[in-house]
């Protein structure tokens, strides 16, 4: 006999922990991180606001991404708490379709931002003096908004197309946030296509930004070793190697969660990969590009002497 179908009631998150000391402390610990992240993202943003050594096309693209990772705290993170905290497991089809529509945005915004990020770099190492011609603000301006735009047709879209399906009685999503991959594997009726052009949507997102950073860093790397200089080379893999860095953070999560085969996909290892992806990564990025970069870390450091001046060298 088939499910009783439902297309109104509420959905119902399961979460990420159980109610055991261990997962006491696990919850404890990612809560920490969280907040870490928020911090971070937040300390990133002010500096690279107020510090006018900071505002170069760079740091407004490194802004953009501290930007999207603020914004992927407070879709996931409040309500991810509040079902661990006070039970209260419902989320409305239109709150789990915010949660779809956001993550996707930020997931397919920051693919295209990091791209952007790697031509940055490009032109910084092979066309220094070119520099501001090759990346003006304008062109800079025009690959943000591409990004956001490009991310946010990707989210609207699936978000959509994934709340029209009628879905069966039973409305429990094994996860802490709505996820296209899991409401899918709840609908009633024939899903294979969709999940096959989501399949494709998300490789063409991750792939084509992907091959734009490869081929960045290619062109980056032999001109690298055509410099004679030693100083010069290390001066330039210092510049390139925290947004690789990130750009492995980020590829990698993304690539485990949506290019894996349905077969090989559990809700555990979703679960974990998302908590990567949604709450370490986050907190990993400011942490990467300040401790890796010495004119962020000039900028940490003017930012300290101006605090401790407003508060002491007035008295």
């Amino acid at each position: 006999m088939m499910e009783e179908r439902n297309t109104t009631s509420d959905f119902i998150l399961l979460g990420l922990f159980k109610y055991t000391q261990l997962h006491r402390s696990l919850f404890t610990m990612l809560l920490t991180i969280a907040i870490a992240s928020l911090i971070g993202n937040s300390i990133m943003l002010l500096l690279i606001h107020q510090d006018h050594q900071l505002h170069t096309p760079m740091y407004f693209l490194l802004s953009q991404l501290s930007f999207m990772d603020l914004m992927l705290f407070s879709t996931i993170v409040p309500k991810m708490a509040t079902v661990y905290l006070t039970g209260r497991k419902s989320i409305s089809p239109a709150g789990c379709g915010l949660q779809i529509f956001v993550s996707l945005t930020l997931g397919g915004g920051e693919s295209f931002l990091l791209a952007a990020m790697s031509y940055d770099r490009y032109v910084a190492v092979c066309h220094p003096l070119r520099y501001p011609v090759l990346m003006s603000w304008p062109l800079c301006l025009q690959m943000t908004m591409g990004s956001w735009i490009l991310g946010a047709a990707d989210g609207l879209i699936q978000a959509a197309v994934t709340l029209s399906f009628p879905f069966c009685s039973t409305h429990k999503i094994n996860h802490f946030f709505c996820e296209t991959p899991m409401l899918v594997r709840l609908a009633c009726g024939d899903t294979s296509f969709f999940e096959n052009l989501m399949y494709i949507c998300c490789v063409l997102m991750l792939l084509i930004p992907l091959s734009l950073i490869l081929t960045s860093y290619g062109l980056i790397l032999a001109a690298v070793l055509r410099m004679p200089s030693t100083d010069a080379r290390k001066k330039a893999f210092a510049t390139c190697s925290s947004h690789l860095a990130v750009v492995g953070l980020f590829y990698g999560a993304a690539i485990f969660i949506y290019m894996r085969p349905k077969s090989y996909r559990t809700s555990v290892h979703d679960k974990v990969v998302s908590v990567f992806y949604t709450i370490l990564t986050p907190m990993l990025n400011p942490i990467i590009y300040s401790l890796r970069n010495s004119e962020v870390k000039g900028a940490v450091k003017r930012w300290l002497r101006k605090c401790l001046y407003l508060k002491y060298g007035q008295n």
